[in-house]
């Protein structure tokens, strides 16, 4: 895959995870212009939220029974659908149909992953899943920066007009500019592939790297959805705009991280996610001192989003390579547990926030993130049953004791694990 294509997937994957995100800047002015109540104006992003975990379950397992570049297609046409439907909406309930809408097909993201992925030789699978990525990240927070400048000046509705616009530019590019999948094969039917996913859950492997992603996108969550509120109050009381541009430090963290899938396919996956994840902890400690300092903020939150980033290419990494016959399925359901992970973080820390203030917030993202590192530390010592060890094939850049095994557990003794034909995952 060349430099265009990636950047073409990344991008499709930013303009999708924005159509979710986009309401979060414009909460107020977009719930008085429709007459939702403000005690209500949450439901706005929730409802995004919600069709998008929808999506995860019902839509990605699409993508191994039909043809990633056209359902790739499909669904940035649809997600236009849904945000016209929004920037026109002249009742609150038009512009939550079309949230909804926009927020179901946006696990475009999954699919575009998915084809990178399966397009791309094992050597460099790790890197164009990093590139691809990025673009959630620069979706997620870009939509901070950009909707605001574009609220300002011609009001929240533009944003999901641009977003139309966007996504449908994109389909037609993606039909151009990609070529089709080879798969070798048959395909197995839909009501089978979404019956594997359920089975997903049931592996050792797969789950634990789920739940490594759930605490670390609850404490992504926990920055991200709870940040406005002690900025917009004493000492500081920045306004919308000044808020907004802390994203771009996000921005940095997160792009800095790109090298991650290189790291993985280079065996290092198992090692970046512990490096990563102790780098996530101490962020919260520069973070934790926002009333004091926005310099030590500003640098909190690079440390933060490189550390999420990372763990979250390694991980994409490691279970394609695990499951290389069904990858939209094993993306979806890894997708499940960081949509869980960003609701929980964004609910705990807004409630957290009010009692015990930006420490209390500070100390509970700090816990997810120790979380996450204590599942990652046992991931190796717990016993493997048999669905673990029939998981796939690694690479032969990927050492599956880099997937399973934490560095002070590894023994040169050969084992059932790394005996040819019996690889892991």
């Amino acid at each position: 895959m060349n430099a265009w294509r990636r950047f073409l997937l990344a991008v499709v994957c930013a303009v999708a995870v924005a159509s979710i995100y986009a309401a979060q800047p414009v909460l107020e002015p977009m719930g008085r212009d429709l007459g939702v109540p403000a005690g209500l104006a949450g439901w706005i992003v929730a409802t995004g939220q919600f069709g998008y975990l929808a999506g995860l379950l019902l839509l990605v397992p699409l993508g191994d029974v039909v043809d990633r570049r056209r359902l790739v297609a499909a669904h940035l046409v649809v997600t236009a659908v849904g945000t016209a439907l929004t920037a026109s909406a002249s009742a609150a309930w038009v512009a939550f149909a079309g949230l909804a809408t926009a927020g179901v097909f946006a696990v475009v993201v999954q699919t575009a992953v998915a084809y990178a992925a399966s397009v791309s030789p094992s050597a460099e699978r790790g890197r164009n899943i990093g590139v691809v990525t990025s673009g959630v990240v620069v979706g997620i927070l870009g939509a901070r920066v950009v909707t605001g400048a574009l609220a300002e000046a011609w009001g929240w509705r533009s944003v999901y007009a641009v977003l139309a616009v966007l996504s449908l530019g994109l389909a037609a590019l993606v039909l151009v500019a990609l070529p089709p999948e080879e798969r070798s094969g048959p395909r197995a039917g839909y009501r089978r592939v979404v019956v594997s996913l359920g089975g997903l859950f049931g592996q050792r492997a797969f789950l634990t790297r789920g739940l490594v992603a759930f605490f670390l996108f609850a404490s992504f969550g926990t920055l991200w959805s709870g940040l406005a509120l002690p900025l917009a109050d004493a000492p500081w009381r920045l306004g919308e705009s000044g808020i907004g541009l802390f994203g771009v430090a996000g921005l940095a963290g997160a792009l800095g991280a790109a090298r991650a899938g290189r790291w993985a396919d280079a065996g290092r996956a198992g090692r970046v996610t512990g490096l990563a994840l102790v780098l996530l902890i101490l962020s919260w400690a520069a973070i934790a001192q926002l009333p004091w300092s926005l310099w030590l903020l500003a640098a909190g939150i690079v440390v933060l989003d490189f550390a999420v980033q990372a763990v979250h290419v390694s991980n994409q990494h490691l279970l394609t390579t695990a499951h290389p016959d069904r990858l939209s399925s094993v993306i979806g359901g890894h997708m499940v547990f960081y949509s869980l992970g960003s609701a929980l973080g964004a609910a705990a820390t807004t409630a957290l926030f009010t009692t015990h203030g930006w420490a209390g917030s500070s100390l509970l993202g700090a816990g997810f993130a120790a979380c996450a590192l204590l599942v990652r530390a046992t991931e190796g010592r717990l016993p493997r049953d048999d669905a673990d060890l029939r998981a796939g094939k690694a690479a032969p850049s990927l050492r599956a004791r880099d997937v399973l095994l934490p560095p002070d557990s590894r023994a040169p003794r050969r084992s059932r694990v790394n005996r040819p034909g019996n690889p892991g995952v």
